[in-house]
């Protein structure tokens, strides 16, 4: 299971600014959907060779301050109750205020492991005025500034201190069966579809978004096949607030990704890929997981041209570029139109993952490749890739030794992916490249 890290605190203490300097990267993977009051952002950090999932649980700006603190409440108990341990950030500038008190109540009921972080110490004078925050009572307390990173190692080596190596995504063992995530947005029919596969009744179907609390295994072993499959879904809650559900999902989602070798991402054909569809489609890529794609409701798309299908898979295929070589399935889990078609795609894609090509049949057939469209000259000299081998990981990645690596350029990179694609079959799977001095 991988380290969850939420980061929380009211608004304006520098949040976002403090999640972008754990990524090391300027703009987050943000859920654009109009109306939402605040970025929910997620990614992964790496910090002394270990891995760990950050959500930046964002801060509202909402018309009366009952509300607003109604709000926040929601947002740090969902947090708490998900992560591994908790960020709380907090404004040396404006010193203790009662919104950070009421948090400080919630966060003293957690169990779990609490970082207290004072942002915006930039001086000396601030590091003096900051010591009031000691009168919280957390013994972790760190002085940061989120714009210059000062301080931000010693949070980082605090909290991947904490972290086993089997928590880290790096240390990620594989078992011998194959586990198969169904992910997605809240009511695209993720339940429904496991179900449809075991035959039964395992999960409570509703129409109501979020009605799955947990991840969900179900060991499958029918028709000769053999796997695990991950239900994940939002959360049973009597709550009106769609963020609620959402924020729920994608934790559930991450946690899923984590989980699997191979994420069966599904879509609702009337509504099309959504931003978040998209986040989570990258964050599936960033962890070097198998893709497959099912477009579910298909039998309810009225308008079924002849080319609708391969219109509506040029588009989506349009909108996960660069990685667009996955299997798109078009199904409906009530009618039981091509479900088991979809978990053999799946198992095709977990075959995929785990190609390993030798280093003799990968040169012959790269250093053709090469030869039909050679690397551009740099700087007055011809760039030569000698020799490509394939590096002992899950994801499949492959080292190419050539004379000025810094200088390979992505149209160029770009080719020799697709060109890897084409010989060897790694449709589904996220392909990685590394350029090495001879």
């Amino acid at each position: 299971m991988s380290y969850t890290v939420a980061i929380t605190g009211r608004p304006n203490v520098g949040k976002s600014t403090f999640f972008n300097r754990l990524l090391e990267q300027r703009k987050a993977i943000v859920d654009d959907i109009s109306g939402v009051t605040r970025d929910r952002q997620y990614g992964v950090a790496e910090w002394a060779g270990k891995s760990f999932n950050v959500i930046d649980t964002g801060g509202f700006v909402a018309g009366s301050n009952d509300v607003f603190e109604k709000e926040i409440r929601k947002q740090v108990v969902i947090a708490i109750e998900e992560a591994n341990a908790i960020i709380f950030m907090v404004d040396a500038s404006t010193g203790i205020t009662e919104l950070d008190n009421a948090m400080v109540d919630l966060l003293r009921r957690s169990t779990k492991p609490v970082y207290v972080v004072v942002n915006k110490v930039d001086n000396h004078e601030r590091l003096m005025e900051a010591s009031e925050f000691y009168s919280l009572g957390f013994d972790q307390l760190f002085f940061v500034s989120s714009i210059s990173g000062s301080g931000t190692g010693e949070i980082l080596d605090a909290i991947t201190e904490k972290i086993s190596d089997k928590d880290s995504d790096e240390a990620a063992t594989e078992t011998d069966l194959p586990k198969i995530a169904i992910i997605g947005q809240p009511n695209v029919g993720k339940s429904s579809l496991l179900n449809a596969l075991i035959g039964q009744e395992r999960t409570i179907v509703s129409d109501i978004a979020g009605t799955t609390r947990d991840t969900i295994h179900t060991h499958y072993n029918l028709f000769n096949k053999e796997f695990m499959l991950i239900d994940t879904a939002g959360i049973r809650r009597k709550t009106k607030v769609h963020e609620d559900l959402e924020f729920y999902s994608v934790i559930r989602a991450i946690k899923a990704v984590d989980e699997a070798d191979i994420c069966m991402l599904m879509l609702d054909a009337g509504k099309g890929i959504t931003a978040q569809d998209l986040s989570i489609f990258a964050l599936a890529v960033k962890k070097g997981k198998g893709i497959v794609v099912l477009v579910n409701k298909w039998d309810l798309v009225d308008d079924k041209k002849t080319n609708t299908t391969k219109d509506y898979e040029k588009e989506l295929k349009k909108r996960f570029a660069p990685f667009s070589d996955v299997p798109i399935i078009f199904i409906s889990v009530t009618e039981k139109q091509r479900i088991f078609k979809s978990i053999e795609a799946a198992l095709e894609v977990f075959e995929n993952r785990k190609r390993k090509i030798t280093t003799s049949q990968l040169n012959e057939v790269m250093q053709k490749v090469i030869e039909a469209y050679r690397p551009p000259v740099v700087r007055g000299n011809q760039l030569k890739i000698k020799y490509i081998t394939q590096l002992p990981t899950f994801t499949p990645s492959f080292a190419f030794f050539c004379n000025y690596p810094d200088d390979v350029k992505t149209p160029y990179k770009n080719y020799l992916e697709n060109q890897l694609r084409e010989n060897f079959n790694f449709s589904g799977v996220p392909v990685r490249l590394f350029f090495r001095k001879k």
